[in-house]
């Protein structure tokens, strides 16, 4: 079999976990390092660290992506199974019953990028000739351009494979909003590691860290219509185009970066600082993390009650349980992540 790559990008970590390895960084979180993080685990107390899947409403954030959508669910007999007595059916039958279809788009509300999601135009082979490849070296289609479900479906590095690994472990919280409030700041290694000493924040290898930008509550205070344009350019966000910020993602060997706001970094859809006619990534972020390192990204996560909680009782450090769906395929997925403290 023809070895997925012969050169790998600069700053990537391919073939660290073997040739063939689908889950990068999560690998990092051993049996040893779980047990760790369950020392954590003082009160008991949980937190749960999702938005309503139907927020942040609207469509301000993101113009392509849309709440969930309800849809009926019918028997045999074209009854819809919502609030259907079965009595209709046989009136000695005391159940009613209820089912739904969804349509549920994955990186809607609070989510995981698996690596099938951000890739890269690559010449992997060193012949000259760049093509579409992501984390490892990996193609998500086969040679004539099909996937799993027809033009649709990650054939390799799909979110099923990160919801093998448990997705349990130590989680670390950066507070961003009590330093920045609500302004919006592109913030570098220099600032980040301020803030760390200040608080005497430390991460270690196999964290996965989370940021607050205080976009959450934001979020949950808007209409239920969504948020207006202001929220675009509300709050803190990762410098991406910081190369320290970037190395230091790279040297401290956490598993997985999390966020409350929409991309972590600035996004596109957010005003980004530079234009689709320069070279390189729109979200470099997200190519060093997805593409180069193996690192997953959560996103629009609901940390603020968490948050909180930790600066009162002066900790940062917790367990985080936030497996995805298991779902063949799928380039993201909805998550519902239990702190644990």
């Amino acid at each position: 079999m023809k070895k997925k790559w012969t050169i790998r990008p600069q700053g990537s970590n391919w073939g660290e976990f073997g040739e063939d390895d689908q889950c990068g960084r999560m690998n990092l979180i051993t049996p040893e390092i779980r047990l760790q993080a369950i020392q954590e685990v003082i009160t008991g107390e949980i937190f749960c660290l999702s938005l309503p899947l139907d927020k942040p409403g609207g469509q301000v954030l993101n113009a392509h992506r849309c709440a969930p959508i309800f849809k009926p669910v019918t028997n045999a007999q074209g009854h819809k199974i919502f609030n259907f007595a079965l009595n209709e059916l046989d009136q000695r039958l005391t159940d009613v019953s209820s089912d739904e279809a969804v349509l549920l788009y994955s990186q809607y509300s609070t989510q995981w990028d698996s690596f099938s999601h951000k890739g890269s135009w690559f010449d992997v082979d060193g012949e000259g000739q760049a093509k579409k490849v992501f984390y490892n070296g990996w193609s998500i289609v086969d040679p004539h351009g099909q996937g799993l479900q027809g033009e649709l479906g990650a054939k390799a590095l799909s979110i099923a494979k990160m919801a093998e690994k448990g997705v349990q472990g130590r989680g670390v919280m950066i507070d961003l909003h009590r330093h920045f409030g609500d302004k919006r700041v592109h913030v570098n290694l220099e600032m980040l590691l301020s803030i760390m000493a200040q608080e005497k924040i430390q991460v270690q290898e196999g964290d996965m860290v989370c940021f607050h930008t205080g976009l959450d509550d934001l979020i949950m205070q808007s209409a239920p219509s969504g948020p207006n344009e202001t929220i675009r350019t509300a709050c803190a966000v990762l410098d991406g185009e910081d190369e320290g910020l970037l190395n230091w993602i790279t040297q401290s060997r956490l598993s997985a970066i999390v966020s409350d706001n929409l991309a972590i970094e600035a996004s596109s859809t957010l005003g980004i600082r530079h234009g689709l006619g320069e070279s390189g990534a729109v979200l470099p972020l997200h190519e060093h993390c997805l593409f180069k390192l193996g690192v997953h990204l959560g996103e629009l996560w609901y940390l603020s009650e968490l948050s909180s909680w930790l600066h009162q009782n002066q900790r940062h450090r917790f367990l985080l349980t936030a497996p995805p769906l298991r779902l063949p395929g799928a380039a993201g997925s909805p998550v519902t992540p239990v702190a644990t403290v």
